[in-house]
């Protein structure tokens, strides 16, 4: 099977991001965790680029308004696609919320950030976390989909332009 295509993209001044490891992380995702990881409502078995964008939180938040009727920030939306368009869908990620948490939690920045890209994925792969049981199942796949990124050494590093 051939890996399908990923935009990344970012409209977040000053975060470092490599866009060849974001595309391989998700890469591993589909051709190694896509068959324990994705449900029966998943819009990735379609064809089409998945689109990535890093986006401030003022940004997300408009767009959460928009969509959602939530004017609150939020750290990732995802997007459904139009396989008839050649898009599998968008995942829309605030890098200064996976910042803001990893400080307070004393946690690593590429870390949290990946794992915001990972739940991005999962709510495309089908997964849903409004109800208890199901955000259980999410956690689950969150932190197997995580490992297995560890696993293959694929994480990727994420900085602010101007800190280490």
């Amino acid at each position: 099977m051939e890996p399908r295509p990923i935009a990344v993209r970012s409209a977040d001044a000053g975060l470092r991001i490599d866009c060849r490891a974001i595309a391989r992380a998700l890469g591993i995702l589909e051709s190694q965790g896509l068959a324990g990881l994705e449900t029966t409502d998943s819009v990735l078995g379609h064809p089409g680029e998945l689109s990535v964008v890093f986006l401030t939180p003022a940004a997300l938040a408009r767009l959460h308004a928009r969509f959602l009727s939530d004017p609150s920030e939020t750290d990732v939306m995802t997007f459904p696609g139009d396989p008839a368009l050649g898009i599998a869908g968008e995942i829309c990620v605030s890098a200064r919320a996976a910042e803001r948490f990893a400080q307070g939690a004393g946690t690593d920045f590429s870390e949290e950030l990946t794992l915001y890209l990972v739940h991005g994925w999962l709510h495309l792969a089908g997964h849903d976390d409004r109800k208890p049981r199901r955000r259980r199942a999410m956690r689950r796949a969150e932190a197997r989909a995580m490992g297995l990124l560890r696993a293959a050494g694929a994480i990727p590093t994420f900085s602010r332009q101007g800190s280490n």
